[in-house]
């Protein structure tokens, strides 16, 4: 059984940081890809950043890329994505998401109950 429990969420003004946790549980999960998708109001759910189990090949949405930077620790069965510089458009619930392999935005297996992260201007 896999279960992903986000933390790290909030409210920050643009132009500061914020990091997302995310602990896994299920031993399987240290041999899944695991990554990041959030959705913003009135929006489709939209990949974030990815990450692989074993090289840790990393993968970002266009609109964080620079910016965010996602990170595992498989010993700890914890993600990770520190963001910085945000704006008010990285506004939205980011949710934790798991699978065998990468998948494209809202496609993802085992997804957490998803943390807020608002960003005022």
């Amino acid at each position: 059984h896999v279960q992903l429990v986000e933390s790290g969420g909030g409210s920050v003004q643009a132009g500061r940081s914020l990091r997302l946790s995310c602990a896994s549980s299920g031993s399987i999960v240290s041999t899944m890809c695991m990554g990041w998708v959030r959705q913003a109001p009135g929006k489709e759910r939209e990949g974030v950043a990815a990450i692989s189990p074993g090289t840790g090949r990393r993968w970002y949405g266009d609109s964080v890329k620079g910016r965010f930077t996602i990170s595992r620790n498989n010993d700890e069965s914890m993600l990770h994505l520190v963001m910085n510089y945000l704006t008010p458009e990285d506004t939205a619930v980011y949710y934790c998401v798991t699978d065998i392999q990468a998948r494209e935005h809202a496609s993802w297996s085992y997804w957490g109950q998803g943390t807020q992260v608002t960003v005022s201007s």
